[in-house]
């Protein structure tokens, strides 16, 4: 599809500086733009990028002033980054859908099956499932018997939902993503051997979740494991059984959430955070990359960085008294062969 900067300038509320005819097909990033791209500058340590770069147009900050001319046509917007996903929404949305159900796809008799639907290749859908109006199943997709899928998800493939799970509206959930496999609850029975804790419950996502690529979520033991409305997983997670993640809080990759915590709404996890089970963390806490929760975290918008994680301004601290240690060790051993030779006198 070929949209020009003035149609891009409509969709956006900006302005165009520059030639608003020109053709734009495909987006590239800044320092990679080519002729017919369109590209953007949020970040102002690409601003040399803007003078060099081959892109047809640039989506800028209304306040953007260049210092060299610039060949490229600007399209001036409040938030560039902002205003090029709305434009990748709409681009989206603009593609044609698929639709209608392929023929290897297997349907149980007792499902519901909604309008508007598109049903891939291989894909089952088993006893009284429920897949509403709008959505999108695509090939090798799962659906466990009694669940209910909301309107307008889109199911990538290799996606598995196990029995009784219930997805919300507006829902993405990405290639090899589990949603209801059984919790890790395993009873002792002797120092050497476990007894197998059926897992009795379920997952309830709520609507405009997107949980990423290969993430696994955990049916509850009993009750059911909670993802609020709003939240966005990203690839490679664990949410353990009965855990509850609450409303608009984002969780990067390889991060790990033990069995029945409680995640308050608007947090924001860094990468490979790991927290221990039965924990409670506050709404609007931030907790940094490769950190360690170990106890519950009470006060509201605190940071933490650490294993395990303590507040971030002390954190830091600690950081640099780490790497004088050499420096203090050496200093030390000096210290202490002056002692042992005033001493020895």
């Amino acid at each position: 599809m070929e949209f020009t900067a003035a149609m891009i300038a409509g969709v956006l509320n900006g302005t165009v500086e520059g030639d608003p005819q020109i053709r734009l097909n495909t987006v590239a990033r800044i320092e990679e733009g080519h002729a017919g791209a369109l590209t953007f500058l949020s970040n102002p340590k690409y601003e040399p990028f803007v003078y060099t770069t081959g892109a047809s147009a640039i989506l800028v900050n209304k306040d953007f002033k260049p210092s060299k001319d610039v060949a490229a046509t600007l399209i001036r917007v409040d938030d560039p980054y902002q205003a090029l996903a709305r434009l990748l929404a709409w681009y989206e949305q603009a593609r044609p859908a698929k639709k209608g159900i392929h023929p290897s796809a297997v349907i149980d008799d007792t499902a519901t099956m909604g309008e508007d639907l598109f049903i891939g290749a291989h894909a089952v859908i088993s006893e009284n499932a429920v897949i509403s109006d709008g959505c999108s199943t695509h090939p090798q997709v799962f659906i466990g018997e009694n669940v209910t899928i909301g309107k307008n998800c889109t199911l990538h493939p290799g996606l598995k939902v196990y029995r009784d799970c219930v997805i919300g509206n507006g829902c993405i959930l990405h290639a090899g993503a589990v949603i209801g496999a059984d919790g890790f609850g395993f009873a002792p029975v002797t120092d050497a051997n476990y007894m197998k804790i059926p897992q009795i419950g379920n997952v309830i996502i709520e609507d405009n979740v997107e949980i990423g690529s290969n993430t696994c979520i955990d049916r509850a033991t009993m009750g059911s494991t909670i993802i609020r409305k709003g939240v966005k997983l990203d690839n490679l997670i664990q949410v353990g059984h009965n855990v509850e993640i609450g409303e608009n809080t984002v969780i990067a990759a390889q991060s790990g959430l033990a069995g029945s915590t409680r995640v308050g709404r608007n947090c924001m996890f860094g990468g490979q955070v790991g927290l221990a089970g039965h924990l409670s963390i506050a709404d609007g806490c931030k907790i940094g990359a490769q950190s360690g929760v170990m106890s519950t975290i009470s006060e509201e918008n605190t940071t933490l960085l650490g294993y395990p994680a303590t507040d971030s301004k002390q954190f830091l601290k600690s950081v640099v008294y780490i790497r004088k240690l050499p420096e203090l060790s050496s200093r030390v051993d000096a210290l202490t062969k002056a002692v042992d030779s005033l001493k020895n006198r």
